[in-house]
């Protein structure tokens, strides 16, 4: 019994100092199992940060702009309606085609007003006869001044029948007051209208008018002649250029704002009353402003935030912004023209996480400062 003890202590003991000397050798010898199983620590010995997009602050010159929105309007715009009661007998117009001033439009059944009209006539021609009778007979002493008057009067009443019927006739003609589109008519020929029945719209629309409202407290920025530009959800790929001629002297109680309206030209005819227009209002002129992409930007509440990349870490910094412009916006205050800002990667940061800016594509040569400070348009047209 002693000596299986005695032989399996000695086993142990073997077992044991092998495993010293295995461990040992395997810490002292370099380039061993055991050293590559460790991780090769990172160059500089910090860990590697979040890969991350980012851009430098663009500083470009910007010409200084509020921001609306309105409502395009004609220039000038009618419904069209007779004066008086009756039958559609001619219509002189296409749906949707243009029309000078002073075109036919309607013509109405005329056959009362213009025999009306033959019976004033014949009535005057005969007061007429005897007016100029009464006034010889007056100067050889035969009648009396009464009856001499009396025949002048019914004689300037015969013309003002007269003159009367030729308005009513002319009441059953209706012409355009001014060159511009026709709508969509509501009548047909034979249709029986009444007074101030509608007929069909007449639109001016080049130039059209475009009605904004700004803050009452940025009245003191607007005056007349200031140029602005006009954006709309409808035609994406341009922006059309325009001119204040107008401001309202009344300020909306309610809203405490005022409208402005401007003029656009609409030569190519793409434009339509009652599209809803995005304005910019040109106030000042040009200055150095900061650009950073749209995407670089993100809420916290109320306010605006971008990370900042300081000596490899992300940095949050408020910012306050202004104008946006082709996809990126104006910053006026939180950032300096050599700072870099992420514009991808935000959700797998947090502030002064480190951060390994991602090489990016060349980006496009800018343009002159006074091509930045120019309207801009996708088109360019």
């Amino acid at each position: 019994m002693r000596k299986s003890l005695a032989g399996a202590a000695v086993a142990f003991l073997v077992v044991g100092v092998g495993a010293a000397s295995y461990w040992a050798g395997s810490r002292a010898a370099p380039g061993t199992a055991g050293a590559a199983a460790g991780a090769a620590p990172p160059k500089g010995g910090a860990p590697a940060g979040v890969a991350v997009e980012a851009v430098k602050v663009q500083m470009v010159r910007l010409p200084q702009a509020l921001a609306a929105v309105g409502s395009l309007r004609s220039d000038e715009t009618i419904i069209v309606r007779p004066e008086i009661a009756g039958r559609v007998a001619e219509i002189h117009f296409k749906e949707g085609e243009r029309i000078a001033k002073g075109a036919l439009m309607i013509r109405l059944d005329d056959s009362v007003q213009r025999a009306d009209l033959d019976k004033a006539k014949a009535n005057l021609v005969l007061s007429k006869s005897k007016f100029e009778r009464a006034e010889g007979l007056r100067k050889q002493g035969f009648i009396s001044s009464q009856a001499r008057d009396e025949a002048e009067n019914t004689f300037k009443v015969s013309q003002a029948d007269v003159e009367l019927m030729q308005a009513r006739v002319s009441k059953a003609t209706i012409a355009a007051p001014f060159a511009g589109t026709i709508g969509l008519r509501q009548v047909s020929v034979g249709d029986y209208v009444k007074e101030g029945q509608d007929i069909v719209n007449l639109e001016a629309i080049d130039p059209l008018k475009v009605d904004f409202r700004v803050p009452e407290l940025a009245l003191s920025q607007v005056k007349d002649g200031q140029t602005l530009q006009v954006t709309l959800d409808a035609i994406p790929d341009r922006a059309y250029d325009g001119r204040v001629y107008a401001i309202n002297p009344l300020i909306d109680a309610n809203g405490r704002s005022v409208v402005i309206r401007a003029q656009v030209s609409n030569r190519d005819g793409k434009l339509r009353p009652g599209m809803f227009a995005r304005v910019r209002l040109f106030t000042s002129e040009a200055q150095d402003s900061a650009l950073v992409p749209e995407e670089s930007l993100f809420p916290v509440g109320d306010d605006k935030y971008v990370y900042k990349v300081v000596d490899g870490k992300a940095l949050r910094q408020k910012v306050e912004i202004g104008q946006r412009r082709d996809g990126k916006v104006e910053i006026v205050s939180g950032l300096a023209a050599s700072d870099i800002v992420v514009t991808a990667g935000h959700l797998k940061i947090r502030d002064g996480a480190a951060v390994q800016v991602a090489e990016q594509p060349a980006s496009p040569p800018s343009k002159p400062a006074q091509n930045e400070a120019a309207p801009v348009k996708k088109v360019k047209g």
